[in-house]
């Protein structure tokens, strides 16, 4: 069973709301299947009445959206912003950095640019749609990457990025992208997780740059810290962290066992797995549950458990392997 989701009215749009002390959140207007209401952009630092002169940063400036970028800033009007903090290079997460950062002036942080592997899958992925016939990958959707953010400040895992009155642990969480990374807010023993662990949702996992195996470690991981409240990009905060994860790693790990099961009486083809696996869901929903046993698949690949029987004929790449039949090792 999934875990236990937890949703929330759609926030209104443009405004801002202050969650605590320390941090108040303006929420995009860009809902779709992947963002649920849209994405939340987090301001860290005292709100202008505690303080209207004080230093803030930023996390996740999201979309390149011209009304968002203006309530942003609207919201931190004659504070400082000294910080942008990215948790990834996703359409939803980063590109409004630029326009964030030319109008204060902040130094942005990051783990690097949009990786080369996504990209050449993107590109892939569009060209075949294209030869078929069909309607190409949006460049805004999920899949896409901000191809122009580069950090100012290259963060690796453990580093810690001081502001006045607040200071960020840097995790690097590799899964959902292989740049993602989380921040704990010490002040307030608060985790800020981008995509890594959303609570109204499972999270995507887009191989073969984001990677399943990783994804797990690093939600394990988790299990440790001292985080007592989650606020991730998309939705409401999770107040029972560890509770959560350890039901998000169970889940993951309930649908492993099922793919394994499925190749254990012989090769299996993807389709053929997910009409198995998924036969009480909607067909509409299957090309994404496809998804998931690919990344499910690769990850098994790359544990040496399992391989893909490709055609020799075959152009080679990732849509070969979605194609192959895969087997146990």
């Amino acid at each position: 069973m999934p875990p236990e989701f937890r949703y929330e009215d759609a926030p209104p749009y443009g405004e801002v709301e202050q969650l605590s002390p320390l941090v108040r959140r303006v929420v995009a207007r860009n809902p779709s299947k992947f963002t649920y209401h849209g994405s939340g952009t987090f301001i860290i630092g005292p709100a202008p009445g505690a303080n209207p002169n004080g230093n803030v940063a930023i996390i996740d400036p999201g979309p390149a959206d011209d009304d968002h970028v203006a309530a942003l800033l609207e919201a931190v009007e004659g504070q400082r912003v000294t910080h942008l903090l990215i948790t990834h290079t996703h359409p939803d997460h980063s590109p409004a950095t630029a326009a964030v950062q030319e109008a204060t002036g902040a130094t942005s942080y990051g783990f690097g640019p949009h990786p080369v592997e996504a990209i050449r899958a993107y590109d892939e992925r569009v060209r075949k749609a294209i030869e078929a016939g069909e309607e190409p990958e949006s460049e805004d959707g999920e899949g896409a990457g901000d191809r122009n953010f580069v950090p100012d400040v290259v963060t690796s895992d453990g580093d810690v990025i001081t502001g006045e009155g607040f200071t960020f642990e840097a995790l690097h969480t590799p899964g959902h992208i292989s740049n993602h990374l989380c921040f704990a807010l010490r002040e307030e023993a608060t985790l800020f997780t981008g995509d890594h662990v959303m609570g109204w949702s499972t999270t995507v996992v887009p191989a073969p740059d984001g990677d399943l195996n990783d994804y797990l470690a690093n939600l394990r991981r988790l299990l440790d810290r001292p985080e007592t409240l989650y606020r991730p990009t998309h939705g409401p905060a999770i107040t029972d962290p560890s509770r959560y994860v350890a039901a998000l790693i169970d889940h993951r790990e309930m649908r492993e066992g099922q793919i394994v099961d499925a190749l254990g009486a012989g090769p299996r083809g993807i389709e053929s797995i997910v009409a198995e696996l998924y036969a009480d869901v909607d067909e509409k929903l299957h090309k994404a549950a496809a998804a998931v046993v690919y990344a499910h698949l690769l990850a098994l690949s790359r544990a040496g458990r399992a391989v893909a029987e490709t055609d020799p004929e075959d152009d080679g790449g990732a849509s070969s392997d979605w194609k192959a039949d895969w087997r146990l090792v």
